[in-house]
């Protein structure tokens, strides 16, 4: 089987806290796989690590078959991503974002402009294309980094959060949009905290909690019959139920 990222003890720490603990992520190429955990298990963390952004003190990453040590820039034209800050240009346009964007990957002028055309069009920002970054909702936001991402023509991408505090219309053409992507061959590595995201996406899935990597492989393995949510919560243990300690609530 051919893996689009690959880990082996993976390990980063912040001080005395060990945020990504011995981490052995396999993620076959092609595949939606949805990466969750609990605030604080360490899922940025782990992506920052796989796109460069940090740097482990223990083992080793393969991207596409690649290492980053080495390979690093033939890994950057081959990857999107969207972390958790979007990383925008605040007093750029959104045609102006993508226009730059293009440019950087060496894109010819006639191809930059039909794919941002394209884009802006597809995830409903043509009509703010010539709108300041700096005055867009965060749902444009987040729209405008899946189409910085998508802009290069990428094998794989990864996604921290894309949804977070989006409208349904919104969430809606980013699904499709991904959707899309898997089933012309891309890889999609992808944190949520919205599991019925996760469940209706995702052929595989990896749970990481504290740190560890507790549960991975397809969502027919990880589940084993039940919803998700259920398996997430067996998986990184449920805390006890705060309203059964709050007599007064009635």
């Amino acid at each position: 089987m051919q893996y689009a990222v690959q880990t082996t003890n993976l390990t980063k720490s912040f001080g005395d806290t060990v945020a990504v603990d011995h981490v052995d992520l396999a993620v076959p190429a092609g595949a939606f796989y949805g990466f969750l955990g609990p605030n604080g298990a360490g899922k940025s963390t782990t992506i920052k690590c796989l796109t460069g952004l940090l740097r482990q003190e223990q083992g080793t990453i393969r991207i596409l078959g690649l290492d980053p040590r080495s390979d690093d820039l033939d890994i950057k034209r081959q990857t999107g991503v969207i972390p958790e800050d979007e990383a925008l240009f605040e007093r750029l346009t959104g045609a102006e974002t993508l226009t730059l964007v293009a440019r950087v990957h060496g894109l010819a002028g006639s191809v930059a402009q039909q794919r941002r055309s394209e884009l802006l069009t597809l995830l409903g920002l043509d009509g703010a294309a010539g709108k300041l970054v700096v005055d867009y909702s965060h749902g444009m936001r987040k729209k405008l980094a899946l189409a910085v991402a998508l802009l290069p023509s990428p094998r794989l991408l990864f996604l921290d959060e894309p949804f977070e505090g989006i409208d349904p219309i919104a969430s809606h053409q980013i699904k499709e949009l991904l959707q899309r992507f898997v089933g012309r061959g891309g890889t999609v590595f992808l944190t949520s905290h919205i599991l019925e995201i996760i469940e209706r996406l995702a052929d595989h899935v990896g749970i990481i909690d504290r740190g560890r990597l507790v549960v991975q492989g397809t969502i027919a393995e990880v589940t084993a019959g039940r919803t998700l949510e259920d398996a997430f919560i067996t998986a990184v243990g449920a805390p006890p139920a705060a309203a059964r300690t709050l007599e007064w609530l009635g």
